[in-house]
């Protein structure tokens, strides 16, 4: 097996990005079983000698792409956070944007997502790398909070919680969509649970 490049030169790891953005793309519009790298190489403009000399295989692509695909979704919804004095009484606000935000993002990439969600039951890997960003997107949440003063002996827990109702929220809205249910008087429901779960015994 001929040894995989590490690219230092900018253009060299532009090129790896676009295999891996590309690859990326095309697995979860075709499926991973679908693809094949000459189908990579293919819709990324490259050869497939190319592909091979930055990557043993297409799991290695859908690999990094996932990792792309998670940071590039997950961490800019934390600027919201981020850019806020965090209060209890502009927490209402806060949660209302962020909410919004993550369900843009659910929409856009919907495709993509329901292609991951499949993989992760079908793949330790895959099941892996979500595990591991949702971690780490649990302990920045956590220093945001105690930042700003919400501090708690649950933390982690609570935090846990809130990031469980609002991917749920999210699904409801994107995917399941029930024509019974008044997703704006739920989304109300979840901003006033999260409040309750912040606020200090």
């Amino acid at each position: 097996m001929a040894e995989i490049r590490i690219p230092t030169q900018k253009r060299s790891i532009e090129k790896r990005n676009k295999i891996i953005e590309k690859g990326f793309e095309l697995m979860c519009k075709n499926g991973y079983h679908k693809t094949n790298t000459s189908d990579i190489a293919e819709y990324a403009g490259v050869s497939t000698g190319i592909i091979y000399q930055y990557f043993n295989d297409k799991k290695e692509i859908l690999i990094e792409g996932i990792k792309m695909y998670s940071d590039s979704i997950m961490f800019p919804l934390l600027n919201i956070i981020d850019n806020k004095q965090l209060k209890i009484d502009n927490m209402n606000e806060v949660l209302d944007k962020l909410i919004d935000e993550f369900i843009k993002v659910h929409t856009v990439s919907k495709k993509s997502h329901e292609e991951m969600m499949a993989m992760s039951h079908l793949d330790d890997e895959v099941a892996n790398i979500f595990h591991e960003r949702e971690l780490i997107m649990t302990q920045k949440i956590i220093s945001l909070l105690e930042y700003n003063g919400f501090k708690d002996d649950n933390m982690f827990e609570k935090v846990h919680i809130i990031m469980g109702l609002v991917e749920n929220l999210c699904h409801e809205i994107v995917y399941h969509k029930h024509e019974s249910i008044n997703y704006d008087v739920m989304k109300k429901e979840v901003i006033n649970i999260i409040i309750n779960v912040l606020k200090k015994d």
